[in-house]
C-alpha cells in the first residue's frame, strides 16, 4: 500500500503558511520526516491523520481519498500525537479495553486478546494493572504505541515520539517501531536527526512547509562524502573560519569548537576529511536552501543556518 500526498498546502488565519505544495509518495517501511521545530511537521501529520484539512491538494491512501473518506482511513489508521495524555488513575489494560471498543471490538473475549496481544507486544504486560500515572515516559510512548496498534492498522504516526526519552527507552522504541514498520506504512516525525538515521530506509527534509530534500538518508550522505572537512579551532578563529568556507556545522568540545566545513576539495593543509553523517545531510541541506545533497548539488549553507541547526539538535 502507499501514502500518495499531493501538492498539499495549508495557512492559518494568522498568514502563516505551515504547509506550501507538499507532494511526497510514501511506502511501507519506516518513513523519516525530519524538520525543526515550526517546520510544518506536526500540520502534515495531523492532515493525514484527518484531524484538520488543508487548503489544497490531496492525500491517498491507496485507493481511498483520505479527504473524502475520512472514516474509511480512521478505520486503518494508528496515530500518537506529540503530546499524548494519559488518564492517572486507569490502568493501561483499562485504557485499551475502552479504545479498541471505540474502534468497534464489542466482544470481550476479542477484545481482552486484543488488549493481551498489544500489551505483550510492546513490554507492557507485567504492568497492565498499574495507573498509568506511575508509568515512566518511555511506558508511556509504548503504551501510546500500542493504542495505535490497536485494529490492525496499515499507516502508523508518531509525532515526536522519543524527545525527552532516555537512551534505554528511545532505543527501546526505536527498535519496536522499526518490527512494527516492516509490513505497514509507519511515518516517524522528528526533529532529532539520530532517530532517522537508525531506523528509517526513507525521509524528507522540510522546513518552513516545504520539502528541501526526498530520498534514501544514504544515498544522501554518499553523495557529499570526500566532500565533508572537519577542523579544531579557538572561539577567535571561528568567525574568520565562517567568514571564508561554507559553514555546516560548529560543535563545542572542551572548549574548542569542532568545524565541519563542506569544499570540494581539502580547504587548506590543517583540514582533515571527515566522514559524514545524517547530521551533515541535514545542515547542508538546511543551509542550502533547498539543493539537495542526493541531486548531485551540495549547496553552500550559511553559518547562521548551520548554528541554527546546532541549536535545535542542542549540539
Amino acid at each position: 500500500m502507499q501514502l500518495t500526498i499531493s501538492d498539499v498546502s495549508k495557512t492559518y488565519s494568522n498568514g502563516v503558511k505551515a504547509l506550501d505544495g507538499v507532494s511526497l509518495t510514501i511506502g511501507n517501511g519506516m518513513f523519516g520526516l525530519l524538520g525543526p521545530n515550526g517546520s510544518g511537521k506536526t500540520t502534515l501529520m495531523r492532515t493525514i491523520a484527518t484531524l484538520q484539512e488543508p487548503d489544497s491538494g490531496s492525500i491517498r491512501l491507496g485507493a481511498v481519498d483520505i479527504l473524502e473518506n475520512q472514516h474509511a482511513v480512521r478505520s486503518v489508521l494508528g496515530y500518537l500525537p506529540q503530546d499524548f495524555g494519559v488518564y492517572p488513575n486507569v490502568s493501561a489494560e483499562t485504557l485499551l479495553g475502552y479504545i479498541a471498543t471505540l474502534k468497534g471490538v464489542t466482544r470481550r473475549s476479542e477484545r481482552d486478546a486484543i488488549v493481551e496481544f498489544t500489551l505483550r507486544h510492546v513490554n507492557l504486560w507485567d504492568e497492565r494493572r498499574r495507573r498509568l500515572g506511575t508509568f515512566s515516559g518511555g511506558m508511556k510512548q509504548r503504551l501510546g504505541i500500542a493504542q495505535a496498534l490497536i485494529g490492525d492498522p496499515k499507516l502508523i504516526i508518531v509525532d515526536e515520539p522519543t524527545a525527552g526519552l532516555d537512551p534505554e527507552e528511545r532505543t527501546r522504541f526505536l527498535n519496536l517501531l522499526s518490527a512494527i514498520g516492516e509490513n505497514i506504512i509507519v511515518i516517524l516525525s522528528t526533529h532529532i536527526v539520530e532517530d532517522v538515521a537508525e531506523v528509517c530506509d526513507r525521509m524528507a527534509i522540510i522546513r518552513e512547509g516545504s520539502l528541501l530534500h526526498t530520498g534514501d538518508p544514504q544515498e544522501a550522505i554518499d553523495a557529499i562524502r570526500g566532500k565533508v572537512w572537519k577542523k579544531s579551532v579557538d572561539r577567535e578563529q571561528l568567525r574568520a573560519l565562517e567568514d571564508r568556507h561554507s559553514v555546516i556545522s560548529t560543535r563545542l568540545r572542551r572548549g574548542r569548537h569542532i568545524v565541519h566545513v563542506l569544499a570540494d576539495s581539502q580547504p587548506d593543509a590543517s583540514f582533515d576529511g571527515a566522514d559524514p553523517d545524517l547530521k551533515d545531510v541535514y545542515f547542508v541541506t538546511l543551509g542550502a536552501g533547498g539543493s539537495s545533497p542526493a541531486a548531485g548539488s551540495v549547496g553552500h549553507p550559511s553559518a547562521n543556518n548551520a548554528r541554527a541547526a546546532d541549536a535545535a539538535q542542542g549540539r
